[in-house]
């Protein structure tokens, strides 16, 4: 009997520990765990004493080229002794791996572990260094363009609305809010001046879901599944964006605030201009956020996306950002 096509699918994990072993020849004691569905799904490699991260991209998220590109970052980024998870290669010499999956073939990349746990908080000396692994990633990348998504008005606030359309009635109170801001975010957009801002390649989703961190305070980042070119204070707007919704003590996430971007500016300098667009921006990139898992709604389930899920995440995170920074919907 033919089966019936599904449109996501989670794939055995014993049966990726055979293919594991077979392509990068890893050890018959090797392990595969599986960690995480979501866009992406995650799984633990083990060998021993060495680990690895396998990705299995969603049919029909990244196209193969889209990875290539994300890799050819990763593998700039270490030769430039960045601390970052970086893609290895299979036996062949070969980073992207095709899989047959139920709903067609689907990458996947193996990554190096990054060594550590994360951390919902932690100290305000370890926001100065991720500032400072921030502020290197954007010496290395800045005016770099690559083969991915660039980050527009466009596709943050004017795509993202309509993806958002389908899953939250017109006529109530959040829409409406997200709708007038939408307004108001792209008339900002329109007035930034870009002499006195920086453009190059993001990682757009530097937060502490995507750092490890040791017991001696080494931190690696990991997950540039949402890389691509924009301004470069995007990734600025985002950390702190996110630092805002775990310290909910304010006089401790100024603190943290502040030292992160003093780690930053040890390194690279903020120009006035991109420090007055990051609550704008970081407003922004919850509109867009919120339109990706709109639009992978097969990833995630009903019971997770779905109009209550919306209205709480927009009162509690999308306009407490927007009444905590004062912006105006004139």
């Amino acid at each position: 009997m033919q089966s019936f096509p599904v449109s996501s699918s989670i794939l055995s994990a014993k049966h990726l520990t055979y293919f594991l072993q077979n392509h990068y020849k890893l050890s018959q004691n090797a392990s595969c765990q599986f960690l995480k569905a979501g866009v992406n799904h995650s799984y633990l490699v083990t060998d021993g004493s060495v680990k690895y991260i396998f990705r299995l991209y969603s049919l029909f998220w990244r196209t193969e080229d889209e990875i290539a590109e994300e890799i050819r970052l990763l593998i700039m980024l270490q030769e430039n002794d960045l601390p970052v998870s970086y893609p290895i290669a299979n036996a062949g010499g070969t980073y992207i791996q095709q899989l047959n999956a139920p709903e067609g073939n689907r990458f996947g990349v193996l990554f190096s572990f990054a060594k550590g746990e994360k951390m919902l908080t932690f100290s305000s000396d370890l926001h100065i260094e991720v500032g400072k692994i921030m502020a290197q990633f954007h010496q290395i990348t800045q005016n770099l363009t690559i083969d991915r998504d660039t980050y527009t008005p466009q596709n943050m606030l004017v795509d993202s609305v309509e993806k958002l359309k389908p899953f939250l009635a017109i006529e109530t109170a959040e829409m409406q809010f997200m709708l007038s801001t939408q307004r108001y975010l792209l008339n900002q957009f329109a007035e930034i001046d870009s002499h006195k801002t920086r453009m190059g390649v993001v990682h757009l989703d530097i937060w502490f879901d995507n750092l490890n961190i040791t017991d001696d305070g080494e931190i690696t980042l990991f997950d540039f599944d949402f890389c691509g070119n924009g301004l470069l204070c995007l990734d600025i707007a985002y950390y702190i964006l996110q630092l805002y919704s775990t310290e909910t003590d304010e006089t401790e996430f100024n603190k943290k605030k502040d030292n992160f971007l003093a780690g930053y500016e040890s390194i690279v300098k903020i120009s006035d201009e991109e420090k007055r667009l990051l609550p704008m921006l970081g407003e922004s990139l919850y509109f867009f956020y919120i339109g990706v898992q709109c639009q992978r709604f097969d990833n995630w389930s009903n019971t997770f996306l779905n109009d209550i899920y919306l209205k709480r995440f927009i009162n509690l995170r999308v306009k407490r950002w927007f009444d905590f920074n004062k912006l105006t919907v004139e």
